[in-house]
């Protein structure tokens, strides 16, 4: 079974989805040719790569070529999608994310979700970022989603509306349950589109879980920051421990490092589970080290402390 690890420590939007897909593997030109199945013109899509503090990131943007798009409720997006020739179950999913996505403006505006126009994060650019995530999930053949607690910005945003504060109050609507935590940093952060896309398709909002790392991709935000503006999706595999005990905890001499010493006064590998002294490390490989270390009086942290 294939995770993903969505790691928003610079938040997460529509573009940003998009550019971590396709930095993690997602071929570009089949997904502008999924893309194109739906019946919705006058834009293009269009890849760049781009470094952000030295890290290397995939920039997605959707230019408009027609600028006089029409102002679409939830059922013309509903059509448009319903129209195109793409896999029923992504067809599915997109809706759902279109649906939270009404239902947070509508609870905003005092209005109901059908009388809701998708002005406010661009219907085309919407449709292409939230069926274009979708998508390329399963082009990878995701099949589990997590994603790290969200960071929020302050400050305040100018919209169709006027100035509004940050976060913009649709994106709290759809964090309801989801673990958020304020970043310091004044913008806005997760965006709307951004919201409605990870609330309805992660599985689990944690710390990284157990997995053996396959690829590592980063999406581009726009904006140029102090920290890197970027997401970080992670794929692999599940990874099971011991029916009791932790993980291993590799040693350098397992990576051919031969001249590692291992005496360090706090043991490496924590019981996590509980399982007392004797699971608590796992060190004997390969060579006659043999450490035992306590775990008496010693308390785990499992903060979730996040540095932008």
């Amino acid at each position: 079974m294939r995770l993903a690890y969505f790691d928003c420590f610079s938040g997460i939007s529509g573009d940003m989805c998009l550019g971590a897909l396709v930095s993690a593997g997602v071929d570009f030109e089949a997904l502008r040719d999924e893309l194109l199945k739906l019946p919705v013109e006058g834009y293009d899509i269009r890849q760049e790569m781009v470094k952000r503090n030295g890290i290397s990131a995939v920039n997605i943007y959707v230019d408009l070529l027609e600028t006089n798009q029409p102002e679409r409720r939830l059922a013309g997006i509903e059509q448009i999608i319903d129209g195109s020739s793409l896999p029923e179950d992504v067809k599915l999913k997109s809706k759902e994310v279109f649906h939270r996505l009404a239902r947070a403006e509508a609870a905003v505006h005092d209005t109901t979700p059908d009388h809701i126009h998708f002005h406010e994060v661009g219907a085309v650019d919407a449709i292409v970022d939230v069926v274009g995530t979708v998508l390329g999930l399963r082009l990878l053949e995701v099949e589990k989603v997590y994603a790290s607690p969200l960071p929020m910005g302050k400050g305040f945003i100018q919209c169709m509306h006027g100035i509004i504060p940050s976060p913009a109050p649709a994106t709290l609507e759809l964090l309801t349950n989801v673990p958020i935590y304020g970043a310091g940093i004044e913008c806005e952060m997760v965006t709307p589109t951004g919201a409605a896309l990870i609330s309805t398709l992660a599985d689990e909002f944690t710390g990284f879980p157990a997995m053996t790392i396959s690829k590592v991709g980063y999406g581009s935000g726009k904006k140029e920051m102090g920290h890197p503006n970027l997401l970080r999706l992670v794929l692999g595999e599940p990874y099971e421990s011991r029916i009791s005990g932790p993980f291993p905890c590799l040693t350098l001499h397992e990576h051919g490092q031969e001249n590692y010493s291992h005496h360090h006064e706090h043991g490496h590998c924590h019981d996590h589970a509980g399982h007392g002294e004797e699971d608590a490390h796992l060190y004997e490989r390969d060579h006659d080290h043999k450490h035992k270390h306590s775990h008496d009086n010693h308390e785990h942290n499992n903060g979730q402390g996040h540095d932008i």
